[in-house]
């Protein structure tokens, strides 16, 4: 089987695709991968060095998302129809909205990381105006779902949103994201500690609000999402504010072995967000066996169940009170962490998203054949 696999280098959809990838070349599978918004640094592809059955075509053509996309859609679409022409994949495997109309006569399973109008109203409690250039976007993503064969979604909740302030598609799956859990170290004493990451000024995160009241234990909010490079020269970004009763320290972007080893020694992580699709940072605290204390929100409650603790929906002062009770009862937080640690590695591996994942490929495969 051929899957040709598009994703971009500037979000959280680069994790998911490196776990996707690894995991179909591993099993057999031949891959193409093209990326787009930004060629990534040798750092971020490193890890496919050793992934035989992997061609990777990297592109610089902006993303619908972005402000100058309107420009580039049609020459990154021309792009990608000519190399589905030459290559004849099984399966296009997409992770942008806007070529899910792609005129080939390939299977096109779009998937949906999260898109600008569910973010404004999962942020601002109203969908943003549909003025500009946002109005463009909305007809992209509404023609994309349109024309996929299949919509795949990382929850429930995610698929109910597209479909509301979208369209229903024609054909939907929920493939929960997955990461490998030979990555992280479960296995460390931890440190009384709380860890999150976001930045600061990400509404849609929101882990300032652990900056909001006093913590008992001292809390460690990683400012980025994204990994970095190893640094030819350290470079420290961090900044601490110490009071009486509570130490914030704010960190600038981590390597994935610093993010690593946080997660390890972290008794406590801060799932905070009030927008989260895919939810990779929170799978990471899980496989490092971190009690997680989550926003309660339908995407947490749909991915963690009784596996984790919830505050009150966005307020700061339930999130304290949370911290407190898990610090102060450690059977209570072991309990809570082993819970999470176990539903990752029962139900959120990379080996089971590759499953479900060959089983809708091979069913578009075959039902082509039928057509045929």
């Amino acid at each position: 089987m051929h899957v040709l696999v598009t994703t971009d280098s500037l979000s959280g959809s680069w994790t998911y695709t490196r776990e996707l990838v690894t995991g179909l070349v591993t099993r057999g599978v031949r891959v193409t991968l093209v990326s787009f918004g930004e060629i990534p640094l040798p750092d971020q592809t490193s890890w496919m060095d050793h992934l035989h059955g992997l061609d990777y075509r990297p592109t610089a053509f902006h993303l619908e998302w972005m402000q100058e996309a309107e420009k580039d859609l049609a020459e990154s679409s021309a792009f990608l129809a000519a190399l589905v022409s030459e290559l004849q994949p099984d399966v296009l495997h997409l992770n942008q909205f806007c070529y899910g109309d792609l005129p080939v006569d390939v299977p096109r399973v779009v998937m949906i990381h999260g898109d600008l109008i569910t973010r404004g109203h999962a942020v601002h409690n109203r969908a943003p105006r549909p003025e500009g250039s946002l109005t463009w976007y909305r007809n992209t993503v509404l023609r994309g779902l349109a024309g996929a064969d299949v919509v795949l979604a990382p929850s429930a909740w995610m698929l109910d949103r597209i479909s509301a302030f979208y369209i229903r598609p024609r054909r939907a799956e929920v493939i929960y994201p997955g990461r490998n859990p030979i990555f992280f170290n479960p296995y460390l004493n931890k440190d009384d500690c709380v860890l999150a990451v976001g930045r600061l000024v990400d509404a849609g995160k929101q882990v300032f609000l652990l900056t909001q009241h006093p913590h008992p234990v001292p809390v460690c909010i990683v400012g980025a999402e994204h990994t970095v490079p190893v640094p030819r020269i350290p470079i420290r970004a961090d900044v601490k504010v110490d009071t009486d009763q509570t130490t914030v320290a704010i960190r600038g972007p981590q390597t994935e072995a610093q993010l690593r080893a946080l997660y390890s020694r972290a008794s406590i992580y801060a799932a905070t967000a009030r927008y989260e699709p895919l939810g990779i940072a929170a799978l990471e605290a899980a496989f490092s066996r971190c009690a997680l204390v989550a926003n309660d929100i339908p995407s947490f409650r749909e991915t963690w169940g009784d596996a984790a603790l919830y505050f009150r929906t966005n307020d700061a002062s339930s999130l304290a009170d949370k911290i407190r009770q898990l610090n102060a009862d450690r059977s209570m937080r072991r309990a809570y962490a082993e819970m999470a640690y176990t539903r990752a590695r029962e139900r959120f591996t990379t080996k089971r998203m590759i499953d479900d994942c060959l089983q809708l490929y091979r069913s578009l495969r075959y039902a082509r054949v039928e057509a045929a």
